[in-house]
Formats: structure tokens, sequence, C-alpha cells
């Protein structure tokens, strides 16, 4: 049980609860952040390179975002893509990256580290945890590749994590519900359990009631076409598979809105 180049040894944020579920939208700009906030969105997940599964945004997209909403930003604090192994240094990275997030104002932060042997990271996240405090943590999707998630659920509890992202350990939270509905039941509200993965206007009923999670985690993006006039077809800025740089994907408000009041008629 190591990460890379290490040895092992053996509350804020409920903005926006309407009708009991708090809906938190993840972006990537600040065009997405004022959207996902004028849908009703109660709490943010400010994030970069949502095409990676998120990593950490720029302390200049803090700020602005910051500047433009009042809601509740909790910010992503991933190094890099890939796998949630992480060394000595990435864990410098990420300490520092958190200081500078709660210098510019940052309400959360949301982060996730595991073991070789797909285990939570309990050195990391204790370290990481501490300066993170008084801030309210959530254990990102990093959940769903453990290798036992109810034995990683009691693990998360102990290290004092406010909330769990998860899609309940498969492609979708639709595909996970069982999952999170056996972890929500664990959790007795010691933990939020956050279904999320996948959500949209047709599955959002069915896994909120399927789960009896209080919250929920959406993207809500829609594709927007770049106004640039000259386009050069012939280069890309990204690997072949990229995104085309004149597709630009960017919270709906009328989605956000959609996906609101469809928690707020649940009960």
């Amino acid at each position: 049980m190591k990460r890379r180049d290490r040895k092992r040894g053996s509350g804020a944020g409920n903005a926006g609860m309407g009708d009991g579920f708090l809906m938190e939208v993840c972006v990537d700009s600040v065009e997405s952040a004022v959207n996902a906030e004028r849908g009703g969105a109660g709490r943010i997940e400010l994030c970069a390179g949502l095409m990676e599964g998120g990593t950490t945004p720029s302390m200049g997209l803090l700020q602005v975002v910051k500047q433009c909403v009042r809601v509740p930003v909790f910010v992503m604090i991933r190094p890099r893509g890939g796998d949630f192994l992480y060394s000595d240094r990435e864990l410098e990275v990420m300490k520092a990256d958190t200081r500078l997030a709660k210098l510019h104002g940052a309400d959360g932060l949301v982060f996730g580290a595991l073991t070789e042997d797909g285990r939570i990271d309990t050195e990391l996240c204790t370290a990481l945890l501490a300066v993170c405090r008084p801030l309210p943590v959530t254990f990102h999707r990093a959940f769903d590749m453990v290798h036992d998630p109810l034995v990683a659920l009691e693990t998360l509890v102990s290290l004092g994590f406010e909330r769990v992202l998860t899609s309940g350990c498969d492609s979708s939270a639709l595909e996970g519900l069982p999952l999170i509905k056996r972890l929500t039941e664990q959790a007795k509200g010691r933990i939020v359990v956050v279904p999320g993965g996948g959500i949209t206007e047709r599955n959002l009923q069915r896994i909120l009631e399927g789960s009896g999670a209080p919250e929920f985690h959406c993207s809500a993006r829609s594709a927007r076409d770049s106004v640039m006039k000259f386009r050069n077809s012939s280069v890309a800025m990204g690997a072949s598979l990229s995104v085309s740089e004149y597709s630009l994907k960017v919270a709906d408000v009328a989605k956000v809105r959609t996906l609101n009041a469809i928690a707020k008629n649940i009960l």
C-alpha cells in the first residue's frame, strides 16, 4: 500500500436548499458559473478540464467567479487528470493550491486520493484536510474507483469529510443507483452522499427518489457554437480526438432551472 514514491504505514455550502434538495453545478468558466446561479444552483463546484473529469482551476478564474456569483463556490483540488494516486510532490502542489484557493475566497474544497490498491489514502487526506480547514470538504468521484465502497465510506466518515460525490461506482448515477441508496442508508447523516454523473432532466426524479439523497451534482451543459469568423480547421490545440475549439460547452440556464424545478416538485 503506497503512493507513488512513498512507502505507506499501516457545513457551509447549504444555500439554495429549496424544498430539501440542493443542486450543485460543476462549472469551468465564469459564464457557466453565472448561468448556474441564474438557473437556481445552490452551490458551484469550480474546476478546469471538465473533459478530464475536472482539475484545479486557475486562481484568476476563482477570483472573478467569486466577484460574479453569491452562491457558495467549492474548488476542485486535482493537480492533473488520470488516476488518483499522488506523489509527495503532487501533494505539495495540492497543499499550495488549497492555500491559494482559501486566500481567494473558496467556500469549500473538493479532492480525493487513493492508494495503489484502491483504498482511501488516509495519510494524504489527513494532511490535506488539515490545510483545508475550517472549510467544508467533499471527497470527489475518486470514490467510484475504490476497492470496497462500503468500507471506503466509513473511512471518509472517520476522516471528517462532509460530503462524498459518487455515481455509485458505475458509469452513471442512474446505473449506480442501488449502491447510492445503500451508501445513503449506511451514512445515517454522518456524511452527505451526493449523486453525480450523467444526471439529466430525464432521470433526476428517479435518482433522487431512489437514493434518498438530499443533494445532487450535475453539469447541465449545452454546446454553444463559437462566434469566431475565421476558423483554421486544419489545426487542433489538443489531441486528435479532442473537442473542436469552435464548440463551447457551458452551463445552460434553462437546463439548470428545469433540474431545480424537478427537485423542488418531488417533495
